[in-house]
């Protein structure tokens, strides 16, 4: 099964044009910087139809999205050097709001970024022996 989910930050303003048969589908690409807290991946996206043209309206440089798609790879011969050149780019199928820029800076200013939460109840020092599973 190809499924991808991602989230991040787009590195510009998504480029719209319309392409395909007789010029009237929607293409949408933009470039999605992912965190995963060691190294930054950017991601080249692509979308089609009704979501490329939500992307065009919504979205910026900055914003955060979040994405479901597939990866495709391919090769195409570069017109410049004659070179095939190989792609990998993600066409997403959903693309939805993740947090703003303005929204995760209002967060660190208010001091909730350093709270990290995973879901998890923090467990006292000193009562390891009453844990059931040492």
């Amino acid at each position: 099964m190809n499924n991808v989910s991602l989230s991040g930050r787009l590195t510009k303003n998504p480029e719209l044009r319309y392409g395909g048969q007789e010029n009237s589908t929607a293409i949408a690409r933009f470039t999605l910087a992912v965190d995963d807290g060691r190294e930054t991946d950017f991601i080249n996206i692509k979308c089609f139809g009704r979501t490329a043209e939500w992307v065009d309206k919504w979205l910026s440089k900055g914003n955060k999205a979040e994405v479901t798609g597939k990866i495709k790879t391919g090769s195409y011969d570069s017109q410049r050097t004659g070179q095939k050149v190989y792609y990998t780019e993600v066409v997403a199928n959903n693309v939805g709001f993740g947090e703003t820029k303005a929204e995760a800076e209002a967060r660190a200013a208010a001091g909730q970024q350093t709270d990290y939460n995973d879901g998890f109840m923090n467990i006292p020092d000193g009562v390891d022996d009453e844990l059931p599973f040492n």
